[in-house]
C-alpha cells in the first residue's frame, strides 16, 4: 500500500465539531433574520433546523452544502434579499462564528507537520471565512493549502479541490487521505482517488459513513494513530 505523504481536511465537522460551533449560532442567526419568532421558524424548517431543540437534522443542507444553496433554500422566505446579498451576509455571519475544536488543533496539525505530512483545508464554505476560522485557531499557517467552494475549483463532493491541493503539494492522490464527516467529503476523495477517513464531531453516524471509508475515528485527534505515528 502507497504510504501517505498528504492529508487534506474538511473543515466543519472535521476541524471543528459541527454541533458545538453551529448550532447556537444557527439560532441566534434565523432570530436576527426573521421578522418574528414564526418566520425564524419557518426559515428553519427550509435548511433542515430544528428550532425548538436547537440542532440541526441529518440531512440538512447546512452540514455539506455550499453558501449558495443555502441562500437558495433561504430565499423564499426572504423575497426582499437578492440571492448574491444573502450569500454574502451569510459568508459574513459565518466569518464571525466562534469555532469549537473538534481536537487541540495546533499540536495535532504540528505534530503531522514534523513528520513531514503536506496538509490541506477543502471546504464548502467560502475561502474568506474559512481563512478567518483557521487564523482564530492559530493554524493558518500550518496549512499547505486552502480552498473554499468560491476559490476556483469547484466544491464537494467534486474531486476538483483535493486534485488541486495533490497539484500545490506535489503529492499523488493515491499518497494522499480525505478526513471528513460527511458523504460529500467521503465521495470527494474517491472521486480523487485517496484514501478516506471519516470522523464523528459532525453530523453523520458511523453506520452511513463507514460503507465509504478506509477507518471512522471518533475525532481527528485518532488520526496520528492511524498514520502509524
Amino acid at each position: 500500500m502507497t504510504r501517505i505523504e498528504a492529508v487534506i481536511f474538511d473543515k466543519d465537522g472535521t476541524l471543528f465539531d459541527f454541533a458545538s460551533t453551529w448550532e447556537a449560532w444557527a439560532l441566534a442567526f434565523l432570530r436576527r433574520l426573521g421578522r418574528d419568532e414564526a418566520h425564524a421558524r419557518e426559515m428553519a424548517a427550509a435548511v433542515g433546523f430544528d428550532y425548538e431543540a436547537q440542532v440541526f437534522h441529518s440531512d440538512s443542507i447546512v452540514i455539506a452544502g455550499m453558501p449558495s444553496e443555502i441562500a437558495e433554500a433561504l430565499a423564499v422566505h426572504l423575497p426582499e434579499w437578492e440571492q448574491g446579498a444573502l450569500v454574502d451576509l451569510l459568508n459574513e455571519e459565518a466569518g464571525n462564528a466562534p469555532q469549537a475544536e473538534a481536537a487541540p488543533l495546533v499540536p495535532l496539525l504540528s505534530g503531522l507537520r514534523a513528520a513531514g505530512f503536506k496538509l490541506g483545508v477543502a471546504t464548502n464554505d467560502a475561502e474568506a471565512p474559512a481563512l478567518a476560522h483557521l487564523a482564530s485557531a492559530g493554524v493558518t499557517e500550518l496549512f499547505d493549502f486552502v480552498a473554499g467552494f468560491d476559490s476556483g475549483y469547484g466544491g464537494k463532493p467534486a474531486p476538483g479541490q483535493l486534485l488541486a491541493f495533490c497539484q500545490a503539494v506535489g503529492v499523488a492522490p493515491e499518497a494522499s487521505v480525505m478526513v471528513g464527516d460527511s458523504t460529500h467529503d467521503l465521495h470527494a476523495g474517491h472521486a480523487a482517488g485517496m484514501r478516506t477517513v471519516a470522523v464523528l464531531t459532525g453530523m453523520a453516524d458511523e453506520a452511513t459513513l463507514a460503507p465509504l471509508a478506509d477507518v471512522v475515528l471518533p475525532n481527528i485527534g485518532h488520526l496520528p494513530e492511524w498514520l502509524g505515528l
